[in-house]
């Protein structure tokens, strides 16, 4: 299974507007995200992992890692893919900086056994994962 790392979405205040950042992110190259330093584990995480977005002590979102690269003053570049997958909400609490977790422990992709939940606004996923019935 692969690794994936968690990370809060800081300055977002809901997952519409999470989704919104993303969507205008469309068609362009990969998002680099910097970081201090490199996962240890870079090398099970890099092309199969996920960067897991933490909303209000949920895990809501994916980006798949396409890889890591480095950035001006010996910074690391985590490179995301511009496409953002929504997950079934599960708690989460927030953290700095980034986390590993376990594929075993991901949550399941919206669409991915929840019939029509993926069709849904991201705006009305947040407020029915807020409620804990998705």
């Amino acid at each position: 299974m692969p690794l994936h790392l968690t990370k809060v979405a800081f300055g977002v205040a809901s997952l519409d507007q999470f989704v919104a950042r993303w969507a205008a992110r469309e068609g362009e190259p990969p998002y680099e995200l910097g970081t201090r330093y490199l996962p240890k584990r870079s090398e099970e995480i890099a092309g199969q992992g996920s960067l897991y977005w933490i909303l209000k002590h949920q895990l809501v979102a994916r980006s798949p890692i396409v890889g890591f690269g480095e950035l001006e003053g010996g910074r690391v570049s985590i490179r995301l893919d511009p496409r953002l997958v929504l997950v079934q909400a599960r708690p989460k609490r927030a953290h700095q900086g980034w986390r590993y977790l376990e594929g075993a422990d991901a949550p399941v992709d919206l669409g991915a056994g929840s019939e029509g939940v993926g069709a849904l606004p991201p705006d009305l996923v947040g407020r029915l994962a807020d409620l804990a019935l998705i």
